[in-house]
Order: C-alpha cells, then sequence, then structure tokens
C-alpha cells in the first residue's frame, strides 16, 4: 500500500505597511498549518509598503523561495495573505508546487473536519465559491469549444473557462438545494424547541477558547452519567458541527445548551455564509456565553474578532456572558463573578456551579413568583409545575394544594385560575 507523502510546507507572511498584529497572525497561520495536519519545515517573512501586483511578493523573495524549497524538501507554500487568482497562477507557475492562500488552507480544515451531510455540504459550498472568482482561463482554457450538438450556444463555440464557471454555478445551486432541505429540519427542532418555552443559551468564541470542555463541564455537572458529549480537542476548529444538550439543573430549572463553530480572525467570508444556517442556533439564543482563551495574550484581540463576527451574523443585540476560561493558567484567583463575567477553568471544572448562578440570573429574571391553590382534581397541573417551575413550598389544604413557587410568565398565564394570596385561604388547614 502506498503511503500517503506527508505535506511539508513554508510559511510565508507580508507585513504591509508594518500591521501591529503581524506576528500574532503569522502564529496562527503556524497553527492553522498544524491543524491541517502538516509540518512546517521553514517561514519567510517580508515587509512592504504595498503588496507585489504579479505575485504579491517582491521578485528577490521568489527566487530565495525557490532555492529554499530545494534546501528544506518542501512541497507546499502557505501564504498568510489572500492571493488574487493572477497571482495564486504566476506564483504556481514560477514555482511548481502547490500554493494555498490563508482562507483556502482554512477551507481544507473544514473540509477535513466536516461530519454530518450538512457540515460537508455547508464546506463544499463555501469551497466553489471561492474558486469560482478565481477560474484563471489560460491555455487550454481559453481554447474554443465547438459548437453543435449537447452545447447551450449551438454553432458559436464557447469559452472552457465560461463552461467551467458553468458547471461551478450549477453545483452551488445543487447544494444550495440540499441544504434547504437540511435547514427545514433544522428549523423545525428549534421551531419545537421554542414551543416549550425553554431558554435557549449558545456557546460562542474564538477557536480553541474551550467551548466544547465547558459544554461537556455542564453536560457532566447537570444531566445523567450517560449523556452524550461533545468533541472537544485542543486543536483549531475541533468542532464544527453544532451540537444541542438539555441541562437540567436541580431546583427543576432547564435550558437548552448548543455548541457552535469557533471563530477566527479573517475567517472566509465564504464559510461564514455558508455556516449561517448552522449559526443561526447562535442568532435566535436569548442568551450568548462568550467563551475567551484568557490564558492567550491575545485574548483582547480575539474577543473583538468573535464580537465583529457576531455583528457580522445578526446577533450583536443578543445579551452576552463573558467566560474567561483557561483561568488556571494566569494568576487570577478562581472562580471569580461578576455581574457579566466570570474567571473559571472549565477542564478543571472549576466555577461552574457560579456560572450557573450568573446564567440563572439572566435568563430567569422574569420568572414571576405567586402563589397557587390547586384542587385535588387537578394533580396534573401539580405534576407539571414541579417539572417546570421552582416550587419553594407545599401545603395540603382541605380545597387542594396550596404551592408558593416561581414560573414562566407563560404559565402563570396559563394557570392564573388558581392563583391565590394568603388572605384568599379558608383559616383551617
Amino acid at each position: 500500500m502506498k503511503v500517503e507523502e506527508m505535506e511539508n510546507a513554508i510559511l510565508i507572511g507580508v507585513n504591509v505597511k508594518d500591521q501591529s498584529d503581524f506576528q500574532e497572525s503569522m502564529e496562527e497561520l503556524k497553527n492553522l498549518t498544524i491543524a491541517r495536519g502538516m509540518s512546517i519545515a521553514g517561514v519567510l517573512e517580508q515587509n512592504l509598503k504595498s503588496v507585489h501586483p504579479a505575485h504579491y511578493i517582491g521578485a528577490g523573495k521568489v527566487e530565495e523561495i525557490k532555492q529554499l524549497l530545494t534546501e528544506k524538501k518542501a512541497n507546499v507554500l502557505i501564504f498568510n495573505n489572500e492571493l488574487s487568482p493572477s497571482q495564486l497562477h504566476n506564483l504556481e507557475t514560477e514555482l511548481g508546487c502547490r500554493i494555498l492562500d490563508r482562507t483556502t488552507l482554512i477551507l481544507e480544515i473544514f473540509s477535513e473536519r466536516a461530519k454530518t451531510r450538512e457540515a460537508k455540504l455547508q464546506v463544499e459550498v463555501a469551497k466553489l465559491q471561492y474558486l469560482l472568482p478565481r477560474l484563471v482561463g489560460t491555455g487550454d482554457n481559453l481554447g474554443r469549444q465547438s459548437g453543435g450538438v449537447g452545447t447551450k450556444n449551438r454553432g458559436s463555440g464557447e469559452k472552457k473557462l465560461e463552461l467551467d464557471k458553468r458547471k461551478i454555478e450549477t453545483k452551488i445551486s445543487e447544494l444550495n438545494h440540499e441544504l434547504e432541505s437540511l435547514t427545514k429540519e433544522r428549523e423545525t427542532q428549534r421551531k419545537k424547541r421554542k414551543k416549550t418555552d425553554i431558554s435557549s443559551i449558545a456557546l460562542v468564541g474564538y477557536t480553541n477558547a474551550g467551548k466544547s470542555t465547558l459544554m461537556n463541564a455542564m453536560v457532566e455537572t447537570f444531566k445523567k452519567p450517560d449523556s452524550k458529549k461533545v468533541l472537544e480537542k485542543d486543536m483549531l476548529f475541533a468542532t464544527l458541527e453544532t451540537s444541542v444538550r438539555s441541562i437540567y439543573l436541580p431546583n427543576h430549572k432547564m435550558f437548552f445548551l448548543s455548541d457552535t463553530v469557533g471563530f477566527v480572525s479573517d475567517l472566509p467570508h465564504e464559510l461564514v455564509k455558508a455556516f449561517r444556517t448552522t449559526l443561526e442556533e447562535v442568532i435566535e439564543a436569548d442568551l450568548l456565553l462568550h467563551v475567551v482563551d484568557y490564558s492567550n495574550p491575545n485574548y483582547k484581540k480575539q474577543i473583538k474578532v468573535t464580537t465583529d463576527t457576531l455583528h457580522q451574523i445578526g446577533a450583536s443585540h443578543i445579551p452576552v456572558l463573558y467566560i474567561y476560561n483557561k483561568s488556571e493558567l494566569t494568576d487570577v484567583s478562581i472562580p471569580t463573578a461578576q455581574e457579566d463575567r466570570i474567571y473559571l477553568s472549565a477542564k478543571n471544572r472549576i466555577g461552574i456551579s457560579e456560572l450557573v448562578e450568573l446564567i440563572e440570573k439572566q435568563i430567569y429574571k422574569l420568572y414571576i413568583k405567586c402563589s397557587m391553590l390547586i384542587p385535588y382534581s387537578d394533580g396534573s397541573v401539580v405534576s407539571y409545575l414541579n417539572e417546570h417551575a421552582i416550587v419553594e413550598s407545599v401545603e395540603h389544604k382541605e380545597e387542594g394544594t396550596f404551592l408558593t413557587l416561581q414560573c414562566k410568565e407563560s404559565d402563570f398565564h396559563k394557570f392564573k385560575q388558581y392563583l391565590k394570596t394568603n388572605s384568599d385561604l379558608p383559616l383551617h388547614s
């Protein structure tokens, strides 16, 4: 059996006009390359006032890269910048190796990690949308296709490039059609959850901030021991699929918690657009838990990237709790909770109960405290409230069961015929 050759990459970074975050971006490119399963043979950087229109990098660097490819036995170049179609073509012609830009690298990672049919379709659409404007017609691609039977414009001839574009557009349309049916299934599931009037919470944040670890900590703490956990791995984009779990709290409250795909700086627009249906779990959430890797020196920038992406998908209006995860790696004492943030360690399960207290203050502030006298003949109502409300006390009166409780506004109105005050009750018990 033939062993697949390991891809050995040289990373190329161009610092245009002295960007302050250039080194951070290059460090992330290294992590993305490792996440793709490639080894890093070398790194080449260049400072420029403006990019070279033909090769992006200067002519001297092209020669330097040629030597480096041979010297390091590298077989792929990865640019930290987005290349134009002509730049990509010129570099491939000049250097004779596989060339990726940052966007293509991220798309490849997503393609490799996608497990569900929906995720695979979304990635494929994103790849095709990115490829479409990058079809460069040269040589055979500009050769005329003879007109005749089976061609759309008979007799006139047509460029192969135009045919390629039409094929891609057709394929995108077919994939989007299949995605629509999967989207309808997701919408149906979401509508069913909405009908229950149970709060929905979404985990968001930079990739590898610890969202899946936090979700598993919540599942482990507040669900049955055999509850299904989600994949957690110390790697960029370990999670692509949205997972939803029901979290049951000891006080009979519950909420839906969803884990979503992580964000990254310069996340390709095509991916944001393609994953929009998946990200609707975020858009329709009642509360966002913005998970931050507090141990990362660049955590402030990562917060901004996530905030900007939330704005881009239309979720900037949703209330947010900031979860400063991996705080055990810093000098802050944990757990430390404030009004809209908490410093904790999801991995070590420190601060989970304090986080839930913050969540409860946010999503249950509309609960109404009241008293209800429920006739014994309506015992099913008592059972329902025991399951869906916070029952603070129970008294068995002659007329029925007297409950002091906190309940959702919808249940308050649903069972308003049972509402009582203590003064309404007879003196005997």
